[in-house]
């Protein structure tokens, strides 16, 4: 599925302004304007996001319109430059496309104090680890370790087990770890472990203690270590206090299914969707933010979704992104005018009920 069309958030727009009148929305006005003045601000906003839909086994179908809902939200909300925004799809999220991204978008870019965003939407999987760093899983006792899963990455039978080139937590964590700002701001849209029913997708690869992760994946590892001056025994340590800076955001918990819905006409995250429709309408701390999009997903659906601190932090009662500045509430934005006609966003329009 294409990613959703810039110039409507929904096909049927024009019918919902004739329903509702425009008055009843609340707008941004001279987006662009907002834009220009919050994104010369100190400190620099800069974000990565990543969407995977053709995956040639269990494609998605809207991992991309999570990237677009996300990048429309930090630009014309949170003041962040679209320039200062690097996008990786589709073909281009290899494993090596998502870890070059992070490299020379986020690491070699972020100065101290600087925000920094990540996006992650696709599927996820757990993997055993031939030679861990991590010797036992904190999350569930099982010895898998989480793994964000890669458009090349293969998809082989649980049953029979094989190599696959993933991208680990354990890597993610050290890539965090290089940044040297503490502004950092994590969202994962996958899951560990799930099915495919015809009322939702789930985005999982299976996985198990048969499938184990490539050595390149370790090899790149030893190679953060080296970087970063810390021993295994230092990474173990900080490992298992927390995460390596500012705030995680996850979609789901371990052993539930992090799942994609049909909202009205185009596929989202039901994480994705309900994080960014509420930071359209608030300004929210990450504590507040999990607490609506828990209480607005339906139990049949069974996914809760979770966030991390930092240890010794007070990020979760400070604002999402951590960002100082933000544009007003709105449920929608006007993100270009060309003579009687006005393009227009609405992120922040509310269809939840088809959840």
């Amino acid at each position: 599925m294409s990613p959703i069309s810039r110039r409507h958030f929904f096909q049927f727009a024009s019918s919902i302004l004739a329903t509702l009148g425009i008055s009843q929305l609340k707008f941004l006005s001279q987006a662009e304007n907002y834009g220009k003045v919050l994104a010369q601000s100190t400190p620099r906003k800069l974000a990565l996001l990543v969407g995977i839909n053709t995956y040639q086994t269990a494609p998605l179908r809207g991992c991309v319109n999570d990237t677009e809902m996300q990048r429309h939200l930090l630009i014309h909300r949170f003041g962040f430059n679209p320039k200062d925004i690097y996008i990786v799809t589709d073909e281009k999220a290899t494993r090596q496309g998502i870890l070059e991204a992070f490299e020379e978008h986020l690491i070699k870019q972020a100065k101290p104090g600087d925000v920094v965003v990540f996006h992650y939407s696709g599927h996820g999987s757990r993997v055993r680890d031939p030679n861990p760093i991590i010797k036992t899983s904190l999350m569930d006792g099982s010895g898998l370790s989480g793994t964000l899963v890669p458009v090349d990455s293969s998809f082989p039978d649980p049953d029979i087990g094989g190599v696959v080139d993933d991208i680990m937590g354990h890597t993610l964590f050290l890539l965090t770890s290089a940044l040297k700002t503490e502004n950092f701001t994590g969202v994962l849209d996958s899951c560990f472990s799930g099915m495919t029913t015809r009322d939702f997708i789930v985005r999982s690869r299976a996985g198990g203690k048969k499938i184990e992760i490539a050595p390149q994946e370790k090899a790149y590892q030893e190679k953060w270590l080296s970087r970063l001056g810390m021993s295994k025994d230092e990474f173990v340590k900080a490992y298992q206090s927390g995460v390596a800076k500012g705030v995680f955001f996850a979609s789901a918990k371990p052993f539930q299914l992090a799942q994609e819905r049909k909202i009205i006409d185009f596929y989202a995250g039901i994480f994705s969707y309900l994080f960014t429709l509420y930071l359209w309408q608030e300004t929210a701390t990450p504590k507040e933010a999990i607490a609506y999009v828990n209480r607005q997903i339906p139990p049949r659906l069974k996914q809760n979704s979770l966030y991390e601190v930092k240890k010794g932090t007070k990020l979760d009662s400070q604002g999402i992104y951590l960002t100082e500045n933000s544009s007003p509430v709105a449920n929608a934005v006007v993100t270009e005018i060309k003579g009687d006609k006005a393009q227009i966003w609405l992120g922040g329009l509310d269809v939840k009920k088809n959840l």
